[in-house]
């Protein structure tokens, strides 16, 4: 090898030079911002006149000194996307004056501003910082913890921080500032420090210097620092140190590098947070913390970010007047400085003179070691960066600056003789050439120091000082490798010092490198930025590089790359096309080939660039030209491209005759020069090199680089004499591979130095070989693979014995069996990092294999793009198992599986679920303002597109929108008789307005439970509100009439309630996933006195929704203040709803205050309106419900039969507020039943029943004695309870806390009496509660029929009534017997069956129960018979109104949001009934039925779980109010408790190609129970679900949607989910099926046609091209005829199979099969895909799956794979017989064969796998005389029968073949 080509290499041409001016300095001219004045101050006089700014500014700021220019900063990083992708750009940060101004861009995207910032004040710095957001203390939360990007901008006075999503926040800091550094764990602040602070005396302690943030909401803490000494023993404190200064800090890993300006020292720290009892010794002993100058000469030092709060203190702080740096703040917020071990010694310190580093940046070599570098105005540093800071030895370079150039693991350095040198670690690369700046010394050469002389006895004025680190080596071997001989090192320094002198401009220094750009400062003052050149650019080259460099030593692996790099830049370096020739002509001369002899690397084609490097024997050009250049014509690739060009054979051109190279050239044996740099290495690369063979083969788009590559490693091959390897190639590439070629001997006495490695085989590993023989079952050593590098072998090489072989560790444990991993010893570390980033951790539960294997790809980021380039056959199973699985996939795959196997309507809902709820597809986008022309009934809201497909046939939704808008003022209409007058006329109008009115008060209740949840609001505009309309208009003249005219008596505050309600049902219609804020509710409160009930009750529907938790308490505490008696029963109940069973304390504060009760006894007695006692008490149930809280239960059991006060308190509306004590009672111990912990003796179940039966009260027991002692003045009770108010709230109070416990002994307290005279004793409509709590105590025993009702009257009473009433009905005169009092007996009997009918509804609600439907029908029209029988009045109309409603309501609750019609018509009868008794409370009962009915539109139903139960018993007790304004006996505002039972279960199937809500056919199965076994119902989607726990799975059936399974006994989350973002269910239509919608009864499906045009089948825009261009006849097809039939059918066969992805695979096979029937073979790789395919499908596990699958599709189809084996089996047995035979059996004999035969031959060898001939002597062929003996013999070959049938004839020595 030449020392010329040596000398010549070392230059290196930087590309790309471009001028180079900050963006952000251009932007500043044009921002309109003051700072356009300051530039023009920088101009000289001179230019001020020119109005021009560009072309004066740019000129001017060229002349401003150095010092001037100090106004402006700027700093560059690499580019960051915010998706996280690769983007290759920089982004720059400038600074000038008052602005900020952050720009995007490189040479391929233009510049632009990303966001520009002005402040107040001068800015001083602005920086790129990430905070973490973390909840943990611990270092551990790091990994995971989300991070907050911002920009931070230092002021003098203050911080501002803008993050990334937009958040602002402001810091001011209380001392001035001198720097700031972005950690890894927030902000670093350096106090500046002024000179005449004087160092206080003893007691005072000095004050901090460097202080913390972590979050920008963090306050700033002082920095600790814990000094280690050698002995372990470490000192913790402040930083109190002024002389020391950060010069450098770095985030990962994070370090921190600081010099203390007194002795001239740098040292070392590590940063990280402060651990919890370094706090504590800091705060204690801060004290006694001297300053650090101990610290100096300590050898391990660790600093900690600390912050500290008052409170925990333990002394009097030492910073009281600086009390602002540490008040209150997060403990959590506390990073620190520290090192792992303090025992090593882990601090660098270097003493020099004085002097400050001026750059200081961490590199890393070509093979990973890190260095520490630092510049000082006379000195510089490297160092290894692991977990403990070791260094090893020391480098002096000489150096003006210096830069690292991350991308290729290099770093710039300026010498001082101007020249730019690039060096990886310490290992010079050589002399970088600028292109368009003059080089600055005129000599090529330039001078290294060899090790062995001293190094610092090189005189150069600023040394560049290196430490070096060593990563594992135990001995450190001299860093400095000897690149070049002695006699190179007389060029003298002088020579490079004197020369940049006489050149204009030389290069100042190195600014700004951003990976591999970096930007030079000229002399001049101007700039240019330039890119040094990446190592390889062809993948090929890269990956080859990177295995060489893995299997090589260090030294020797940093010395190539060298070589190469130097080799590759060189100026006028090589195109792309040339990079791999290149390649290989170094690498060869690397391990001593002569390339130049070489008959295949001469004729490297060097497109015209012809390099020094290349041809080092440049002669000079000669006119006349030579033979020569003919005969390099001729033997160039070019050439023989362009000879075997189809053209070429269509024009018939007849080949040229390219003259023999003369011989006398090779006639001499080529050697291979032993003593060259990878002489020793040659098979260890060889193998490496051969192993990227292998794994190229599974990339089908590398075929070109694989030709490349085989060239080489025959040539290897054959020196080293490895001939299964060659005999290997030639197997794939027969035409590539002569059998005979030129060999290079290696002289035998030189193989000793060859170091051959262990992992080297003799027999070649084969890719395809090793899953040909896993498919055919037979066993296989472990496939050797490179980590890192060979991934897609491993790849292939796990899943097939993952799902071939069925072995399910192969892919979850790191070593497995089928690999061996290939490593040279010192690598191991690196290697087992390698592997650990695939250690899978399986998430989901998986089934089978296939569901394994794809989960295991997605995991190690495999997706369908990689699996697009395995060749067919060996992506053949993998796509078997993406077949399996997209048949039967499971509905809980992330998103990625989903992409995997081609389920976009999987992947989309995966997608949508990880987006946070917010607008879903089905939200309606309709403006409020779209319905202005008709007044906005609140009901505009809906969504139409789903609701008109659950209703399709009819407008029922429109009817209900009739029914319950309240908006529009009503039709009075009567009729004026003659002896009436027009006053009294009026009078009569009005009154019948007033009737009216009751109904439309009592609307908006109804109304919020169909508008529930179906809005989301703009943030920037108020809700909409409906007006409450209260008028009406008369026929026929359609005159106003109005209830203020002051004609009749209208009782006062009458609209107060109603608009309450009005303003619950406005606020209801917010979805809970609708984004609001504390802001926007205070926003919606109205200007005008009158709307405040309305907000009222808009606060409890906020509360109700979930959205109240987000308003301030200040807002809170402000209504409440206000005194307003709505507003206060609104947010009381509001709030306690949103907090639910929290017991949350701030809430539990905020209620007691209305509960007398619950305050202290010598508390102030606060005035509280009674409802809002009720409203507050409910409250407490609310938010302690389920929790059996016994202070709560014990109060409010008390509160049940609270007596009437002295004063006249408690007195009105008593049982109000008992139920409410009741209801409140029953929450807190909900279901609890017997098992109260801990309240044994407070009795509740007795004393409860002393409160429903009555008796003596029990004398008062706690704190409230003292109030109770007078008895009330006005009412006279006695001691015995008043059961007429506490009954109900007892009642209901048993019910709930025994509710389905099926507990006998409490429910038989609450059976009816069954005597005539028990019952005298109990009030009627007390007999309906109690039938009804002692139904819910026995839940199991309710049964949805008429039977189980009746049973629940006791017996004797019914048969008096059925006596009476047979008669009575034939209306014969009642004989009035003195025992029996019929009215009592027909009202209990009413009661009972309405009890039970109520309790029905509660067992069954939402479930749309057909036979509880039924049943309960039939009660409601018995009721409705009743009403209108003559002898109603004996029971009284009241009475039986009263349970007409609570039937209906529990027939609406078991329909809830179904709809149902019969139920609509009930609703609506009722609705036209008006006077009579028809009070405000029926329409309530009534409008709520027909709300449940359509709850939310049909989108929500009614849950049965206990807290379900709870809400609805608040919300429909079956006592109503009279009038508007009665809450005497339950609250009104409790009515809307209802929403905290609904639940979302409607399911929405949504098309996931077009986007729009279906029909989809569900199979839903039902878990057995005790009433019925597990059974399978089928429902047509959109449909309510049934409540989820009593669900097994649900599945959306074929043919005509892909098949999806929900498992919910996996768990219920993930249909949860799905559902409470409004229920989308995304499904995809197959292939050439149409949607229900279109084709409801399923004849038009296109199977079932004949298909004209395959768009019908599929929307695949590559399928439909593909059937355009391909499948269409033309006219005169002749031959083609044939292939276009195969094509369509293939395709046919494709898509109805729904295997779009085989066609590539179909239509290669029958072209390889084409092939090869024309003999054109070149390469085999097509044959053995052919060979796997048949292997795979023949395969045992193949088989077996298809025998447990039968209905499974067929995956590739059956008639077609018999036909390409037959074909394959025919052409070859063709050739055989055509002589074919002969060819063979030279083969075997080891001889060679005719050239015409070789690509056929290789063919019949790899399809038949005939064995090498090596193997067969082994056997003994020769004295075989049977077939039966050769059978015997090659059973130990795995030879297959059919091929041995083949060869039977050549073996036995018959002369005729045997063909089957």
């Amino acid at each position: 090898m030449s020392n010329f080509y040596e000398e010549r290499a070392t230059m290196i041409a930087a590309r790309d030079l471009q001028e180079f001016v900050p963006f952000g300095r251009d932007h500043c001219k044009h921002h309109p911002n003051a700072l356009n004045l300051q530039l023009r101050q920088l101009q000289p006089a001179s230019e001020l006149w020119s109005s021009d700014g560009a072309a004066g500014l740019v000129g001017s700021l060229q002349e401003v000194t150095i010092h001037e220019k100090q106004k402006e900063s700027w700093q560059l990083r690499k580019g960051v996307s915010e998706i996280g992708e690769e983007v290759d750009y920089d982004e720059e940060l400038y600074v000038a004056g008052n602005m900020v101004i952050w720009s995007k861009g490189s040479k391929s995207q233009a510049l632009a501003v990303y966001k520009a910032f002005t402040v107040d004040s001068p800015v001083q710095q602005a920086l790129w910082c990430d905070f973490i957001i973390s909840q943990d203390k611990s270092e551990k939360a790091y990994s995971s913890d989300e991070v907050e990007k911002c920009i931070c901008i230092l002021q003098s006075s203050c911080i501002n921080m803008h993050s990334l999503e937009g958040k602002d926040y402001i810091a001011s800091l209380p001392f001035q500032v001198a720097n700031v550094w972005p950690t890894k764990y927030g902000l670093l602040f350096e106090r500046s420090t002024s000179s005449h602070e004087v160092p206080p005396g003893p007691p005072r302690e000095p004050l901090p210097t460097m202080f913390s943030m972590l979050h920008p909401l963090d306050e700033i803490t002082p920095l600790v620092c814990k000094s280690g000494s050698l002995f372990g023993s470490s000192r913790v404190q402040y930083v109190v140190d002024h002389s020391m200064k950060i010069v450098f800090l770095n985030t990962d890993p994070s370090i921190v590098m600081t010099y203390d300006t007194v002795q001239g020292l740098h040292s070392l720290w590590a940063l990280r947070r402060v651990k919890t009892e370094e706090e504590n010794v800091v705060l204690k002993f801060s004290e006694q913390g001297g300053t650090p100058q101990n610290v100096a000469t300590s050898s391990s030092l660790t600093a900690h970010l600390r912050s500290l709060s008052k409170g925990e203190s333990p002394m009097a702080s030492p910073f009281q007047n600086y009390s602002s740096i540490h008040s209150q703040s997060r403990s959590a917020s506390s990073p620190s400085l520290h090192s792992r071990s303090p025992s090593i010694s882990n601090m660098a310190a270097l003493r020099e003179k004085n002097s400050q580093a001026s750059k200081v940046f961490i590199t890393s070599d070509l093979c990973g070691q890190k260095f520490l570098c630092f510049l000082v105005e006379s000195q510089l540093q490297l160092r290894n960066d692991k977990t403990q800071l070791i260094f090893g030895s020391i480098t002096n370079i000489q150096a003006k600056d210096a830069a690292p150039v991350e991308k290729i693991d290099t770093m710039l350095v300026l010498e001082g003789s101007g020249n730019l040198v690039l060096y990886t670690g310490v290992v010079r690369v050589g002399k970088v050439f600028i292109p368009g700046l003059p080089t600055p010394s005129l000599t090529m050469s330039s001078t290294m120091p060899r090790p062995s002389t001293p190094l610092d006895s090189i005189s150069t004025p600023n040394p560049l000082r290196k430490l070096l680190g060593s990563l594992d080596e135990a001995v450190l071997l001299s860093p400095v490798p000897e690149l070049r001989d002695s006699s190179k090192l007389h060029e003298s320094l002088c020579n490079e010092d004197c020369t940049f002198q006489q050149l204009g401009t030389y290069i100042h220094s190195i600014r700004d490198p951003v990976h591999n750009r970096v930007t030079l400062e000229l002399s001049n003052g101007s700039m240019v930025r330039i890119t040094i050149p990446e190592i390889a650019t062809s993948e090929l080259v890269q990956t080859c590089l990177q295995a060489i460099k893995f299997i090589l030593p260090k030294e020797i692996a940093v010395q190539m790359l060298v070589k190469w790099y130097n080799v590759h830049s060189a100026p006028g370096g090589p195109s792309y096309h040339s990079e791999w020739n290149l390649f290989v002509i170094c690498l060869m001369n690397m391990m001593g080939y002569n390339t130049d002899r070489l008959a295949w690397t001469r004729n490297f084609d060097f497109e015209g660039s012809l390099s020094p490097v290349i041809a080092p024997k440049k002669a000079r050009p000669s006119e006349t030209g030579s033979d020569d250049d003919w005969e390099y014509l001729l033997n160039s690739d070019y050439h023989q491209d362009v000879e075997s060009h189809l053209l070429n054979r269509s024009l018939c051109l007849s080949p040229l005759g390219v003259p023999q190279v003369k011989d006398e050239d090779f006639s001499q044996n080529l050697t291979v020069d032993s003593s060259t740099l990878l002489f020793a290495h040659i098979p260890a690369i060889f193998f490496v090199l051969h192993l990227i063979y292998e794994e190229l083969k599974l990339n089908t788009l590398m075929g070109e680089g694989i030709r490349s590559l085989v060239e080489l490693l025959v040539q290897l091959a054959r020196d080293l004499k490895l001939e299964p390897y060659v005999d290997h190639y030639y197997r794939d590439y027969p035409t590539l591979v002569r059998t005979t070629g030129q060999v290079c001997t290696v002289d035998q006495g030189q193989t000793g130095f060859m170091h051959h490695p262990s992992f080297l085989t003799s027999e070649p590993p084969s890719i395809y070989q090793w899953v040909s023989s896993c498919l055919k079952g037979e066993g296989m050593p472990p496939y050797p693979y490179l980590p890192g590098i060979c991934e897609r072998s491993r790849l292939v090489v796990l899943s097939i014995a993952l799902y071939i072989l069925g072995d399910e560790s192969s892919v979850s444990d790191e070593s497995s069996q089928y690999l061996s991993r290939i490593t040279i010893t010192p690598q191991k570390s690196q290697a087992e990092q390698e592997e650990n980033r695939f250690s899978f951790r399986h998430s989901t539960p998986v089934s089978s294999l296939a569901e394994r294997l794809v989960v295991w790809m997605t995991s190690v980021g495999f997706t369908l793009r990689d699996l697009e380039t395995l060749p067919f056959g060996i992506a053949l199973p993998i796509r078997d198992a993406i077949y399996h699985c997209r048949e039967q996939p499971a509905s809980d795959w992330p998103e990625a599986v989903c992409l995997l196997i081609g389920r976009q309507d999987l992947s989309k809902q995966a997608c949508e679920g990880n987006l946070p709820k917010g607008k879903s597809v089905l939200s309606s986008d309709v403006p409020s303002g779209t319905d202005t022309e008709e007044e906005d009934d609140g009901m505009n809201d809906m969504n139409q597109e789903v609701m008109s497909l659950i209703w399709s046939e009819d407008l029922r939704v429109q009817d209900v929108r009739r029914l319950l808008q309240s908006a529009h003022p009503v039709r009075v209409n009567v009729v004026q008789y003659p002896e009436l007058s027009d006053h009294e006329f009026i009078e009569e109008k009005e009154n019948r307005l007033l009737q009216l009115c009751q109904r439309t008060m009592a609307l908006p209740v109804g109304r919020g439970m169909f508008t529930l949840f179906s809005y989301h609001p703009v943030p920037t505009e108020p809700l909409p509100i409906p007006k409450l309309n209260l008028t009406g208009r008369a026929p026929p003249r359609n005159t106003t009439v109005d209830l203020n005219s002051g004609n009749i008596d209208v009782p006062p505050n009458m609209t107060s309630w109603a608009s309450f309600h009005n303003g619950v049902a406005a606020g209801l219609k917010i979805a809970p996933a609708s984004q609001i804020d504390s802001a926007w509710i205070v926003y919606n409160k109205p200007k005008h006195a009158e709307l405040a009930n309305e907000y009222a009750g808009f606060l409890m529907a906020l509360g109700l929704n979930g959205h109240l938790t987000k308003l301030a308490t200040l807002n809170i505490h402000d209504y409440l203040t206000k005194g307003h008696e709505m507003t206060s029963i609104g947010l009381l109940l509001g709030v306690s709803a949103a907090k639910l069973g929290t017991m949350d304390m701030s809430i539990t504060r905020l209620l007691s205050i209305h509960i007398p009760a619950l305050l202290p006894p010598t508390s102030t007695e606060l005035d509280v309106p009674h409802n809002v006692q009720v409203a507050a008490v409910v409250g407490i149930g609310l938010v302690y419900q389920g929790t059996a809280h016994r202070h709560t239960a014990e109060v409010l059991l008390a509160e049940i039969g609270r007596p009437p006060g002295p004063e006249m308190e408690y007195c009105t509306d008593r049982e109000s507020y008992s139920l409410a004590a009741g209801l409140a009672l029953g929450m807190v111990c909900l279901g609890h039943g017997s098992n109260l912990i801990g309240m044994s003796d407070l009795n509740v179940p007795e004393q409860l029943y002393q409160y429903m039966v009555g008796g003596h009260r029990r004398f008062q027991a706690g704190m409230h004695r003292e109030k109770h002692k007078s008895p009330s003045y006005q009412i006279k009770e006695g001691d015995t309870i008043n059961v007429d108010v506490t009954c109900p709230g007892a009642t209901l109070a048993l019910a709930m806390i025994y509710l389905k416990t099926n507990n006998r002994s409490i429910a038989d307290w609450l059976r009816a009496p069954d005597t005539m005279y028990l019952l005298d004793f109990v009030k009627p409509e007390f007999l309906l509660l109690r039938t009804l709590a002692r139904c819910l105590i026995l839940w199991d025993d309710i049964l949805p029929n008429s039977k189980w009702v009746d049973s629940n009257v006791p017996q004797e009473t019914v048969e008096k009534i059925i006596r009476e009433n047979s008669i009575s009905l034939s209306e014969i005169e009642l004989p009035c017997s003195e025992d029996l009092n019929l009215e009592t007996l027909s009202q209990a009997h009413v009661y009972i069956i309405a009890g039970a009918c109520l309790s029905l509804g509660f067992r069954f609600a939402g479930s749309e129960n057909l036979s509880a439907f039924n049943c309960l029908h039939k009660f409601a029209k018995d009721f409705m018979t009743y009403l209108s029988a003559p002898n109603a009045s004996v029971t009284g109309p009241y009475n039986l109104e009263t349970c007409l409603s609570v039937v209906l309501l529990s027939l609406a609750m078991v329909m809830a949001g179904s709809g149902n019609l019969k139920v609509l018509q009930l609703c609506r009868f009722l609705h036209m009934k008006t006077g009579g008794e028809m009070n405000y409370g029926f329409h309530l009962a009534h409008h709520m039925a027909l709300g449940l009915l359509f709850l939310g539109g049909g989108r929500y139903s009614l849950s049965t779980s206990n807290s379900s139960i709870a809400a609805l018993l608040c919300a429909l007790y079956p006592h109503f109010p009279a009038h508007s304004t009665d809450n005497r006996y339950h609250l009104q505002a409790l009515r809307h408790l209802y929403v905290l039972a609904a639940e979302p279960r409607l399911l929405v199937p949504v098309d996931v190609d077009t986007n729009t809500p279906c029909y989809a056919l569900l199979e839903v199965t039902y878990k057995g129970t005790q009433w019925y076994e597990q059974t399978k119902e089928e429902l047509m989607a959109p449909t309510l679900l049934p409540e989820l726990h009593l669900l097994k799975q649900i599945k959306v059936k074929g043919p005509r949607y892909w098949e999806l399974l929900m498992d919910l006994s996996k768990g219920t989350q993930h249909l949860k989910s799905i559902l409470s973002k409004d229920g989308v269910l995304y499904v995809k239509l197959r292939a050439g099926q149409l949607s229900y919608k279109e084709d409801p009864m399923g004849w038009q499906s296109l199977l079932a046609q004949t298909p004209e045009t395959i768009s019908a089948f599929t929307s695949d825009p590559a399928l439909l091209s593909f059937a355009e261009y391909f499948c269409k006849p033309t006219v005169n097809m002749g031959q083609k005829q044939e292939i276009l039939d195969l094509f369509s059918s293939v395709l046919y066969e494709c898509v109805t199979q729904e295997t779009p992805e085989m066609l590539p695979a179909y239509i290669a096979m029958d072209q390889a099969v084409r092939r090869l029937g024309r003999r054109e073979m070149s390469e085999t790789s097509e044959l053995w895909q052919i060979k796997l395919v048949l292997e795979f499908f023949s395969s045992r596990s193949h088989q077996e799956r298809l025998q447990n699958h039968p209905k499974r599709g067929l995956f590739m189809s059956s008639e077609f794979l018999p036909v390409v084996k037959c074909t394959v089996d025919n052409t070859l047995d063709q050739w055989l017989q055509a002589g074919g035979d002969v060819c063979v059996h030279a083969y075997l004999n080891g001889q060679p064969c005719g050239e015409a035969q070789l690509s056929m031959l290789a063919c019949f060898l790899v399809y038949h796998s005939v064995p090498a001939p090596r193997h067969l002597p082994s056997i003994g062929l020769e004295g075989s005389t049977s077939f039966a003996e050769l059978l015997f013999k090659f059973k130990q070959l795995k030879m297959p029968v059919r091929a041995l049938l083949r060869l039977a004839p050549l073996l036995l020595g018959n002369p005729q073949p045997m063909v089957m």
